[in-house]
């Protein structure tokens, strides 16, 4: 009788609330994500302390960690949620005018500059009341384990193949080229295959472990290896750093054309054929057949397609 009326003091949105809360290790971070006023967060944790007996977050040093009861309700936590997101969503349709379901895209700033903005744009214009997380595709970060547990209803990138355990969607493809300083030697005099593996690379982190990016995985294929002598994991503040240098930044044409109006910036040929850059958008199975999800590909491809060609 005890645990029934336990049960009847919870509903999804105190889950919610302890889901954000052991998720984030912040009451303040967890308020932003919600949308809440903080003294709320703080008020909805403590009526979660009181039916868990626990304290669920304790001071560690100068920051918050979950208890171990607390670490085991985050998973159940995000199972609930997410079944009553799909349960609604599906029963009723998915009307991105009056819906509150949160919508979580991982993706690398590798892609198109106008490609974030664009999107989270028109998903404000057409779901103004749907939350947004923009999530990093990080090294220690596995695209895989985000799509099936939830943590992102769709992974944007470039891959060389793309998985074959993925629902996929092609974006779009491009040409790869070279982004140097006009100050660079091969603006004034070309350059051959032996100057180009030769000269200073620049390359994004790799998004995981092990990755191999298009570009040197392509060049493995041929038995070759380029000289990178810097790596970067914001992909968007490299072209700052060719401009500054003489390093090479080699990928799409059209990520290259953002930054030479307003950057010293010149586009060569790269000295070697390489196939185009394929985009694509991943996602899970068990959102293929969500409306609200599907209705998130549907941006997707829009803005893609959206997208000025050079």
């Amino acid at each position: 009788m005890r645990d029934q009326a336990l049960f009847d003091k919870i509903d999804l949105h105190l889950i919610r609330v302890l889901h954000t809360v052991l998720t984030e290790r912040s009451v303040s971070r967890a308020a932003i994500r919600l949308g809440m006023h903080q003294p709320a967060v703080s008020a909805a944790l403590k009526r979660l302390r009181d039916l868990s007996g626990d304290p669920l977050l304790v001071r560690s040093g100068s920051s918050m960690v979950p208890t171990d009861a607390a670490l085991r309700m985050v998973e159940p936590a995000a199972d609930i949620l997410r079944s009553a997101e799909a349960l609604f969503s599906d029963a009723r349709g998915f009307d991105p005018r009056t819906s509150t379901r949160s919508f979580r895209v991982a993706a690398s700033d590798y892609l198109d500059p106008l490609f974030l903005p664009r999107l989270v744009a028109r998903i404000k214009s057409e779901a103004p009341l749907c939350p947004i997380d923009i999530l990093p595709l990080s090294p220690d970060a596995h695209y895989h384990a985000q799509l099936a547990d939830g943590e992102a209803d769709v992974v944007i990138g470039n891959w060389p193949e793309p998985p074959g355990d993925l629902h996929l969607g092609k974006l779009f493809s491009d040409e790869v080229v070279c982004l140097v300083s006009p100050e660079h030697p091969a603006v004034r005099r070309g350059w051959s295959l032996e100057d180009w593996l030769q000269a200073e690379h620049i390359a994004p982190t790799p998004t995981h472990p092990g990755a191999r990016g298009v570009i040197d995985a392509h060049l493995d294929s041929l038995d070759l290896q380029r000289n990178i002598t810097a790596r970067c994991a914001h992909f968007g503040q490299i072209p700052e750093m060719v401009a500054a240098s003489l390093l090479v930044l080699t990928t799409g044409r059209q990520y290259c054309e953002r930054f030479t109006a307003r950057l010293p910036l010149v586009i060569l040929a790269p000295p070697l054929a390489f196939p185009p850059l394929g985009y694509y958008q991943l996602w899970h199975a068990r959102t293929q057949h969500s409306a609200a999800a599907a209705w998130l590909r549907d941006c997707v491809r829009k803005v893609a397609d959206s997208l000025p060609k050079g």
